[in-house]
């Protein structure tokens, strides 16, 4: 299984929903992802998924 690199998209389930989103982070065991915007906040919404948890759908170079 490939390991998300810093830019990739992936895609994830929370709560029996997909998301789609891209890795801004990468740890020994899982990815930071942002995945939306809280326009209230004025901030992204993020998750951390863990690797065994997500496919990568679009990779970067």
């Amino acid at each position: 299984m490939a390991t998300a690199k810093i830019g990739d998209n992936i895609l994830f389930k929370r709560e029996g929903k997909n998301y789609e989103g891209i890795v801004t982070v990468v740890r020994e065991n899982s990815v930071i992802v942002e995945y939306g915007y809280n326009k209230a906040k004025d901030e992204p919404i993020s998750t951390i998924v863990n690797h065994k948890n997500y496919k990568i759908t679009n990779a970067t170079p």
